[in-house]
C-alpha cells in the first residue's frame, strides 16, 4: 500500500549527497534494503563495499548499479554471517585493507522463519542477525575509531536494521546461555524478534555504553525501524508458517508495505542526518525517522526527532550487558580466546 500511495502515506525520501571521499561497509548490501542502502551511498560519490553470501547477487548489484552511474565506486566481498570464522577472516582483511570506514550498515538477515542452526551450531537468526554483526562490528571498530580522529561530520555510524518486532521477543530472555538461545521449541516470531531485541540492546548499552562513551569517540551507534517492506525476505512468513497462515501473512505483509527504496530510507536517515549528532542521539532507536520532515537548508536529512519508544526489555541495562557478555562468550568458545580484538584498540 505504501509503495503505491508513497507521496501520500508513506515516509519521506532521503538521498544524501555530496559523499565523496567516504567509506560504507553494507552487509546484506546486494539484496533488498540493504541494496537500496548501498545504491544510495554509491550514487551520492562514496566508495561501497557489500557483503553478501553469494557473487551472483553481488555482480547483479555492481552491474544494475553501473548503469545508474558507470563511475560508482561499488564492490562486492562474499561473506556468511552464520560463520564466526569466514567474519573474522572477510572483515580482518577488509580493515587492514580501508584506509577509513564512516558507514556500517549492519542490513542482513535472516527473517521469521523455523529455528535452525548456523555453522557454528547456534540458532541461525541469533547466529546471522546479532552475533555475526556483533563480531563485524568488532572487527572493524577501529577503523570507525581512526576515521572518528578525523574530526569530519557526519562522524563514523553503525546503524542496525532492527524491527519493532523486537516487542515480539520471549518475555523469560535473560541472554544467559547458548542453551537459552538454542531453543528450537521457540516460535518463529520469537526467535526474530529477539534478534532485534538484541541489535536494540548492543547500540544502547553495548556499543554506546561500553565503548563509545568511555573512550569519548566520535562515532555513533544506532539502531532503526525500516518499516514494513516489500522484499523477498517477506516470503519466509510461508517457511515459518507453513499453510494458510504463512500465505495469509506474507500476503498480507506485501500488500500493507513500503517499496525496498522507501525501505531504505530509516537507515539512510540514521546514518547521514547531522540531527543526530546535534542532539546527542548516541545509542538511540528509532522506529520512523523519516516520516514526517525533509532536509534543511544545507540539504540533510531531517527525521521525526523522536526516539522509538522501545520496549522494556530494550530499556533495560542488566539485559544489555548479559547480552555483551554472552556475545563476547559465544565468539571466543568458537574462535578461541584471541578471537575477539580489544574494544580500545586503534588501528
Amino acid at each position: 500500500m505504501q509503495a503505491v500511495l508513497g507521496k501520500v502515506i508513506g515516509p519521506k525520501e532521503v538521498h544524501p549527497e555530496n559523499l565523496q571521499g567516504r567509506v560504507a561497509v553494507v552487509t546484506g548490501g546486494a539484496l533488498g534494503i540493504g541494496y537500496e542502502v548501498s545504491r544510495a551511498f554509491a550514487l551520492a560519490g562514496a566508495k561501497v563495499i557489500m557483503i553478501n553470501r553469494k557473487e551472483d547477487q553481488g555482480t547483479s548489484a555492481i552491474e544494475l548499479i553501473k548503469k545508474e552511474d558507470p563511475n560508482a565506486d561499488i564492490d562486492w566481498k562474499p561473506c556468511d554471517l552464520g560463520s564466526l570464522k569466514d567474519v573474522r577472516e572477510t572483515f580482518s582483511s577488509l580493515r587492514d585493507s580501508l584506509d577509513r570506514l564512516d558507514f556500517l550498515i549492519c542490513s542482513a538477515g535472516i527473517n521469521t522463519n523455523q529455528y535452525g542452526e548456523d555453522a557454528d551450531g547456534i540458532d541461525r537468526h541469533f547466529g546471522v542477525n546479532f552475533l555475526g554483526h556483533f563480531y563485524v562490528i568488532n572487527q572493524l571498530y577501529p577503523l570507525l575509531r581512526k576515521t572518528s580522529k578525523r574530526d569530519e561530520t557526519p562522524h563514523p555510524r553503525i546503524v542496525f536494521e532492527a524491527s519493532e518486532m523486537h516487542r515480539g521477543a520471549p518475555s523469560n530472555v535473560h541472554f544467559a546461555s547458548l542453551d537459552e538461545i538454542n531453543d528450537s521449541s521457540m516460535d518463529p516470531t520469537r526467535l526474530y524478534g529477539r534478534t532485534k531485541l538484541a541489535m536494540i540492546l548492543c547500540a544502547k548499552f553495548g556499543l554506546y555504553e561500553r565503548v563509545i562513551k568511555p573512550n569519548d569517540d566520535k562515532v555513533y551507534a544506532l539502531a532503526v525501524h525500516p518499516g514494513v517492506v516489500n522484499t523477498a525476505m517477506q516470503q519466509q512468513w510461508k517457511d515459518a508458517y507453513p499453510g494458510i497462515t504463512g500465505m495469509l501473512l506474507s500476503n498480507t505483509m506485501m500488500f500493507a508495505g513500503r517499496s525496498v527504496e522507501q525501505g531504505s530510507y530509516s537507515a539512510l536517515w540514521a546514518a547521514t542526518s547531522m540531527e543526530i549528532e546535534e542532539k546527542g542521539w548516541n545509542g538511540w532507536y528509532f522506529n520512523d525517522p523519516v516520516r514526517l520532515k525533509g532536509f534543511d537548508p544545507s540539504n540533510n536529512p531531517i527525521g521525526l526527532g523522536q526516539p522509538g519508544k522501545e520496549s522494556a526489555q530494550a530499556s533495560d541495562p542488566a539485559l544489555g550487558a548479559a547480552l555483551w557478555n554472552l556475545g563476547t562468550r559465544l565468539i571466543k568458545d568458537k574462535l578461541g580466546d584471541d578471537a575477539m580484538l580489544d574494544w580500545n584498540q586503534e588501528v
